[in-house]
C-alpha cells in the first residue's frame, strides 16, 4: 500500500542543452516519487527538445522551456527560435521564476547544475527559499576532474549560492566512489549538506504497446551511444571490430542516439548493410526493453547508463569519453575498481582486434550484483524517505527556512 502525501508538489529543473542525461534522470525520480506517494505531483522544467517524445505517469507533468545547445567553441546559442541568445535566456528565466510561483513547490530540485544555464535559476531559488521552499542540489556521482569543476563553479559563482539558497545536496551514488565536490575547497557547512543517497534503480517499462525494433529470438550485445552527440567514435570502434572478425560469436545491436550528426548516422548505416551480425538503430524511448534482454552493453559511461547497467544486472564494457569533460573516464576506472564493469580506453588506441576480443569476453563477464555492495541501488528509496520526512511535518516552513 502505498503513503499519501495529499497537496504535496515539487518542482524539477533540468537545463537539457543537449543529450538526454539530465531529463532521463529527473523523469526517473519523478516516477518513483509519485509511484510511492499518493497525492504527491511533481512537475518537470526542461528545455529538452524531446521531451515530448517519453511517456509520463499520472501526476508527472512538465513544462518545456526554449531550448539552446552548446556549440564546439563552449558557448551556447538558441535551438529553435530564431532570437539571439540573451532572449533566450531571458525567456527561459522568467518561465521558470513565474512556474515556480504558479506551482508553489514544497521541495524545489536542480538537477547538476547548481544555478541554471548560465545563472537562470538563482532569482527562483532566492525566491523560494524566501517561501520556505526546500531546496536541493541533485548531483550525479561523478561530475568532473576538480580542478576543472573547482574553476568552473568559481566562474559561476556557486559556492555562495550552494552556502546560501540549498537545504540540501543529495549525490545519486556511493561514497565508495568518491565525492563530486571533493577537492573542490568548499565549505564545511557545504560538505556537511551532501547525503549519498545510493544509485537510482531502474525499473523495466512495460511492454504493452512496444513493439520491438529488432528480432528478440536470438542473443545479442546491445551498443549505446547515449543522445549520440559524442557518440560516433564509439559506434565507428565497434563496428570496426565485426568488420575485422566475421565471426564474433554474438550480433551487435547498435542504438546510436538522436543527437548524433547525419553524416555520421548515414556512414555508419552504409557500413552496418554490409555486415549480418551488427543492426543500427537511431533511438528507442523504450531502451530499457532491449537492455533487458541484451547478453551484454557496450556503452560510453554516462551516469542513466550506468545506473541501467547496475539496475538490470547485465555485464557491461564501458568505452568513456574523456573531453570535454573526465567525468565518464573516472566513473569508469572507480567502477572498475570495485569490479563492477571492464572499460577501454579509446584514449589508448582504437584497435578493431582490441575491441574483438572484449566483445567476445562480454558475456562471460561477472554481473555487478557478484560484487554485494551494500546501497549500490538504493537512491529512490532514500530520496523518497528524505521527501516524507520533509513533507509529512508540520515544521516543513523552518525546515526550508533553514
Amino acid at each position: 500500500m502505498r503513503d499519501r502525501l495529499d497537496q504535496s508538489r515539487i518542482l524539477i529543473y533540468s537545463h537539457d542543452s543537449f543529450g538526454l542525461g539530465h531529463l532521463r534522470r529527473c523523469r526517473s525520480i519523478a516516477h518513483s516519487l509519485v509511484g510511492r506517494y499518493k497525492g504527491l505531483s511533481v512537475l518537470i522544467l526542461s528545455g529538452s527538445p524531446i521531451i515530448g517524445s517519453f511517456d509520463f505517469k499520472a501526476r508527472v507533468d512538465f513544462v518545456r522551456i526554449p531550448g539552446v545547445i552548446k556549440l564546439k567553441d563552449g558557448e551556447y546559442t538558441s535551438l529553435g527560435l530564431h532570437i539571439d541568445l540573451e532572449q533566450t535566456l531571458s525567456m527561459r528565466e522568467s518561465i521558470i521564476y513565474h512556474t515556480a510561483i504558479s506551482f508553489k513547490p514544497d521541495i524545489f530540485i536542480v538537477d547538476k547544475e547548481p544555478t541554471g544555464l548560465q545563472g537562470e535559476v538563482t532569482s527562483t531559488l532566492e525566491m523560494l527559499k524566501q517561501q520556505g521552499t526546500v531546496n536541493v542540489l541533485g548531483l550525479r556521482d561523478i561530475m568532473d576532474e576538480a580542478k576543472q569543476l573547482s574553476l568552473e563553479w568559481e566562474r559561476k559563482k556557486v559556492p555562495p549560492v550552494l552556502e546560501n539558497l540549498y537545504h540540501d545536496i543529495w549525490v545519486y551514488g556511493l561514497e565508495e566512489m568518491g565525492s563530486p565536490i571533493d577537492g573542490l575547497g568548499l565549505s564545511s557547512a557545504i560538505a556537511r549538506k551532501v547525503t549519498f543517497t545510493g544509485y537510482l534503480n531502474r525499473e523495466v517499462p512495460s511492454n504493452r504497446n512496444w513493439i520491438s525494433p529488432i528480432d528478440l529470438e536470438d542473443p545479442f550485445l546491445l551498443v549505446t551511444a547515449g543522445g549520440g552527440g559524442d557518440g560516433a567514435e564509439l559506434v565507428d570502434w565497434v563496428i570496426s571490430a565485426y568488420e575485422f572478425d566475421s565471426q564474433l560469436p554474438l550480433r551487435a545491436v547498435i542504438v546510436t542516439g538522436p543527437f548524433m550528426q547525419a553524416s555520421d548516422q548515414q556512414s555508419f548505416n552504409e557500413r552496418c548493410e554490409a555486415l549480418t551480425n551488427v543492426e543500427i538503430l537511431t533511438f528507442d524511448s523504450h531502451i530499457e526493453l532491449l537492455m533487458d534482454r541484451a547478453s551484454g552493453i557496450v556503452a560510453m559511461g554516462g551516469y542513466n547508463t550506468f545506473c541501467e547497467i547496475l539496475s538490470l544486472d547485465k555485464p557491461a564494457l564501458i568505452i568513456p569519453r574523456s573531453v570535454p569533460r573526465q567525468e565518464q573516464l573516472i566513473r569508469a576506472e572507480r567502477a572498475v575498481r570495485l569490479g563492477l564493469v571492464s572499460m577501454l580506453n579509446p584514449a589508448q588506441g582504437r584497435e578493431p582486434g582490441k575491441m574483438a576480443a572484449a566483445l567476445r569476453e562480454l558475456p562471460m563477464q561477472s554481473r555487478p550484483s557478484s560484487r554485494h555492495i551494500k546501497g549500490l541501488l538504493a537512491g529512490h528509496e532514500n530520496i523518497a524517505e528524505i521527501t516524507r520526512q520533509y513533507l509529512d511535518t508540520p515544521d516543513q516552513q523552518e525546515i526550508g527556512n533553514a
